[in-house]
């Protein structure tokens, strides 16, 4: 059986030159799907990974109560007071608690010149230990900001996609002009927000508060017992959350949105490639009807030609599949992009064609060979050897 299986697909496979055109429509509407699908994913994933890298699981963040963004959460100053003094938050070097009360204001920055073409933008107040609690955030050009003047310093993802936001612009928000001093990079979601004082932002934004107080958490059960604390206290209505799963739960709505449209838009992609390969195997099996009987005439099984009917038709749709994560991975990997975030804000992010991509892909595209490929080889196996050789 094997060596019949051998010898059919070897002429089979030697035979696609002669029929490229159908083959190749296999081919082409197969990468189709698998660079679509693949495409889509790794925008998903991108996303995904460019807000969860900015959590960490020693870090927490507290906003008011009820809050599931920091854009929507309030806290006073004497709440942000009262917050450090809890237990569960580590010291620093100086025996003061690392918290960093953050304030985030939504702001119009312009992509290009074109006055037009303007879109929201986070500006983060920040305190010094802001920067402790993000070890991976580091100024790549210019400067930091110098607490008390209106100096901004942007994320690099901001600074390639907006033009205004250049090193050295002046950048007008609110009736202020606002100069940026520095360009950071932190290879998270942080790089898409322009960072300032939160003491001139509340002066400039006419704030009394601010959205949010992160803190670094002492050991294992520090936020356990900071948790605890925060319940336990009449004067305070709030919620804490790890950092990195306040994050995951910014992303879950986005990716579960992207999960059904690439479900969606594969699915009809599919059953086109699904009726082209059953069109394109048909007509193959018809053009070697007469090759067919004749190997069945001369003692060839029905099985042999079935399976090797089903491998030319996995091996186009290998081919496909691999030219559609190839267009993927060379079309779409590392492309950086911005889209509205969970905050009505412009996040910047890399579409990402991960190795699990690559493969979910292949396996699609092999799953809708094989569909594609049944019904013609199930044909080809019941072939009456006496019809096939009237054709002669």
């Amino acid at each position: 059986m094997f060596s019949q299986t051998a010898a059919i697909t070897g002429i089979n496979i030697r035979s696609i030159p002669e029929r490229w055109a159908p083959s190749l429509v296999i081919v082409i509407g197969l990468a189709g799907v698998v660079a679509v699908f693949t495409a889509l994913l790794a925008m998903s994933t991108g996303f995904s990974s460019t807000l969860q890298a900015a959590g960490r699981k020693d870090v927490a963040i507290i906003m008011r109560g009820g809050s599931d963004a920091e854009l929507n959460s309030g806290l006073s100053r004497e709440d942000a007071d009262i917050i450090r003094q809890m237990p569960g938050i580590r010291a620093g070097a100086d025996g003061k608690p690392i918290a960093s009360a953050e304030m985030m204001i939504i702001a119009e920055l312009l992509r290009n010149k074109d006055a037009k073409d303007a879109a929201n933008i986070t500006v983060r107040g920040v305190e010094p230990d802001a920067f402790v609690l993000r070890p991976k955030l580091k100024i790549v050009t210019g400067r930091n900001f110098t607490p008390g003047l209106r100096e901004l310093i942007v994320g690099r993802g901001v600074a390639r996609q907006f033009e205004g936001a250049a090193m050295g612009s002046t950048v007008r928000m609110r009736g202020s002009d606002w100069t940026v001093v520095g360009v950071f990079e932190s290879g998270d979601a942080n790089e898409s927000e322009l960072w300032t004082d939160i003491n001139i932002a509340r002066t400039t934004f006419v704030r009394q508060g601010e959205s949010s107080v992160r803190v670094a958490l002492d050991g294992p059960d520090g936020f356990d017992k900071l948790k605890t604390a925060l319940a336990a206290d009449p004067r305070l209505t709030v919620e804490a959350k790890i950092e990195q799963d306040y994050f995951t739960g910014q992303t879950r709505d986005f990716r579960r949105t992207i999960g059904v449209l690439a479900g969606v838009v594969t699915l009809i992609m599919a059953l086109g490639a699904v009726f082209a390969a059953l069109n394109s195997m048909y007509a193959a099996v018809a053009a070697r009807g007469k090759e067919i009987a004749t190997l069945r005439a001369i003692g060839f099984g029905g099985l042999p030609v079935l399976a090797s009917v089903m491998i030319e038709a996995l091996l186009l749709a290998l081919v496909g599949g691999l030219l559609g994560a190839v267009a993927a991975y060379v079309l779409f990997n590392n492309m950086t992009v911005s889209t509205l975030g969970q905050s009505f804000t412009q996040v910047v992010f890399s579409f990402k064609v991960t190795p699990e991509l690559v493969v979910r892909g292949l396996v699609i595209s092999i799953a809708i060979g094989m569909i594609g490929g049944l019904l013609p080889a199930i044909r080809a196996a019941r072939l009456p050897v006496t019809t096939g050789l009237r054709e002669l």
